[in-house]
């Protein structure tokens, strides 16, 4: 048994690493790509980019709780791979896009099926047991991290040979993947846990009306939105900000990307194996969101090239609050439900990837356009560090007087 959920480990952690190494390539030359698109400057560029995002978060708010009940009722595997293949048409649409409009359709394309995330984690709580599921919800973000070391370096490199070709390699990554896991990825979910699928509980409000029936996770709800809405600042405007504030080249955001996949490769991958059992699940969602506020304040506040790289240093070390919280979550949640509280927790993610693009690229492009009344290209990552920092708050008010939980 234990091997067998070490290989299915290892099929998710491939299978994840090759999504997100697509994903990676094409961030370093998304800002070159739509300033070509719409013939404008990188702040005007920077709000189509929130747009975009709003218009993938929004389609995958709407379907993530659908095919994570889905999932609960079929399996996780058949889920997964029609997720990577929509991902796969919608890099072919970037790629080809002619217009604005294109991208625009790629991304609803994307987020239709973008249930990858959520069904990958439904499937690490399958295989996982309460003493190795933050461990386990580790690898998940250590194969992010490595897919950001090689997906941004790469991208970055191949886009001083055209904004599309990264694209283009994206879209032959995506497809690759969905291959492999036809062949290869077993299900993880047995016959006998899986339920019937109900329409009420498949829609995003139902969804999250779901997430009341436990105490642990509805009290950590609003934590949870303010992690991921604060972690738009960065995922919205790194580019955008550094290109505005360091004239920095789709190569050296590559480089800088990768770097940040490198780090948090190290702290999911390993550190978060020593430190986890160390201070419990509490005390990591204590630190690690405390680390996560300060490096957005230095971001913030950066004015040379390599302070960014040095407070990447405490940023990226937060990462082990976020496994620690959704151990404490998964815990909460019987295994025949698990697809759905993913689905609901994604629904959740989605959200603040809504709203929080749109936000934080417009408050960069507001503050960075000439007639702005102070140019502070920061603004974006002093508020996720407000964001963070309330998201502490509410953390420790949730779980400092549960005593069920460590």
């Amino acid at each position: 048994m234990s091997s067998n959920r070490s290989a299915a480990i290892s099929f998710i952690f491939i299978t994840l690493l090759i999504d997100v190494t697509g994903i990676g390539l094409i961030i370093p030359v998304v800002p070159g790509l739509i300033e070509e698109l719409i013939h404008g400057n990188i702040s005007e560029a920077s709000k189509y980019s929130g747009w975009l995002a709003f218009a993938y978060a929004g389609m995958q708010f709407l379907f993530a709780p659908l095919l994570g009940n889905l999932s609960d009722r079929y399996g996780r595997r058949p889920v997964l791979l029609l997720s990577l293949l929509g991902l796969g048409i919608d890099y072919i649409f970037l790629a080809l896009a002619p217009s604005i409009g294109w991208l625009f359709l790629g991304r609803v394309i994307a987020g239709l099926g973008g249930a990858s995330f959520t069904t990958a984690t439904a499937y690490i709580a399958d295989i996982s047991t309460p003493q190795n599921r933050a461990q386990n919800f580790g690898m998940v973000g250590a194969a992010f991290g490595v897919g950001f070391i090689l997906g941004p370096v790469i991208g970055g490199l191949l886009g001083e040979y055209g904004v599309r070709i990264p694209f283009v390699v994206a879209a032959c990554l995506s497809l690759i993947n969905c291959t492999y896991g036809y062949f290869v990825l077993p299900e993880s979910l047995a016959i006998e846990n899986r339920r019937a699928f109900d329409w009420k509980r498949a829609n995003p409000l139902g969804t999250l009306k779901q997430l009341k029936k436990y105490p642990a996770v509805s009290g950590l709800v609003i934590s949870f939105f303010l992690i991921y809405l604060a972690a738009n600042a960065v995922q919205s405007t790194w580019s955008f900000f550094t290109i505005k504030q360091f004239n920095w080249t789709a190569k050296m955001i590559g480089i800088s990307l990768g770097l940040v996949g490198l780090l948090v490769g190290i702290v999911q991958g390993g550190l978060i194996r020593v430190i986890n059992p160390l201070l419990g699940n509490k005390r990591s969602v204590y630190v690690g969101l405390a680390l996560y506020a300060v490096g957005l304040f230095l971001f913030a506040f950066a004015s040379q090239s390599w302070m960014m790289f040095v407070f990447l240093v405490p940023y990226c070390l937060g990462g082990i609050g976020g496994p620690a919280l959704q151990s404490i979550i998964s815990g909460q949640v019987p295994a025949n439900e698990q697809g759905e509280l993913q689905g609901g927790l994604t629904s959740i993610m989605s959200l603040t990837n809504i709203i929080g693009p749109v936000l934080m690229t417009t408050l960069f492009a507001y503050f960075t356009k000439p007639a702005a009344p102070v140019q502070f290209a920061g603004a974006a990552f002093f508020l996720g560090g407000i964001f963070m920092a309330v998201s502490l708050v509410l953390a420790y008010r949730s779980l400092h007087h549960n005593t069920t939980i460590t």
